[in-house]
């Protein structure tokens, strides 16, 4: 059976979307049959990480309701074969799926499926309790700023709240200025969160080439933040990857 994780923050700006894209397509390249579905209907912008804009014709409601089976409605990456996306409606909705329905989907999904990463939008409202609820796992991505970690905080109480046991931390866009100058440490980020961490992913200017270039991040050549996600894929799929920021 697949497993599902939710991939959430407490604020927005921390790079979850550009997170659930790069670990999915990691996991992809891994060779595990990996879909990621947006669940920030309204807002959704995890078609334009995944570099598949203007693919998907219907969305996740779609299949909730019956108007499509799950394997039609999902689009396969035309850059990393074994990536697929399921997208959120367009029409922003504050009302939580039907729970039955939600769970049948996931059900579906975890047979299809080897990895499901669910963009869940940030804060810890309707989407967020919506995604937890399928989810055998959450990553909180969080940066080093001390709103974003406060947030992140709460974000990871209420996942446990929600009864996910494997909770971790992802800790994105790392600038050494900036802890310097806040004279932080990744342990103090730890110590705050109170989460395990799975991976620390360094400031990258190719993060913003990617998306205007419409390629993905782990196609570009030599880059650290790419690697980062390749080490977070593999732990995830329980390899023993040292942290090469240490914790």
């Amino acid at each position: 059976m697949g497993k599902v994780i939710a991939v959430a923050s407490g604020k927005g700006g921390t790079g979850k979307t550009t997170t659930v894209a790069a670990v999915s397509a990691c996991l992809a390249a891994l060779g595990a049959k990996t879909l990621c579905v947006d669940f920030d209907s309204g807002m959704k912008n995890l078609d334009v990480s995944l570099c598949m804009a203007d693919f998907a014709v219907a969305d996740y409601m779609d299949v909730l309701s019956k108007q499509f089976d799950l394997l039609d409605a999902c689009y396969e990456s035309p850059h990393i074969s074994a990536l697929y996306f399921l997208s959120a409606p367009a029409i922003c909705t504050f009302d939580e799926p039907d729970p039955v329905a939600l769970k049948s989907m996931f059900d579906e999904i975890r047979v299809e499926f080897d990895y499901c990463l669910i963009d869940s939008p940030s804060g810890i409202g309707t989407g967020f309790r919506s995604a937890h609820t399928v989810a055998d796992m959450s990553l909180i991505v969080t940066t080093g700023e001390l709103p974003s970690v406060r947030d992140a905080q709460r974000a990871v109480s209420a996942a446990r709240d929600m009864g996910i046991n494997d909770v971790r931390l992802v800790l994105n866009r790392l600038s050494v200025k900036k802890f310097k100058f806040m004279q932080a440490t990744v342990d103090d980020v730890i110590n705050m969160v109170c989460a395990r961490l799975i991976g620390v992913i360094p400031e990258d200017r190719a993060v913003f080439r990617s998306l205007h270039e419409n390629t993905p991040l782990i196609l570009y050549e030599n880059r650290l933040s790419a690697y980062e996600f390749l080490d977070v894929a593999r732990r995830i799929k329980g390899e023993d990857v040292p942290l090469r920021f240490g914790a």
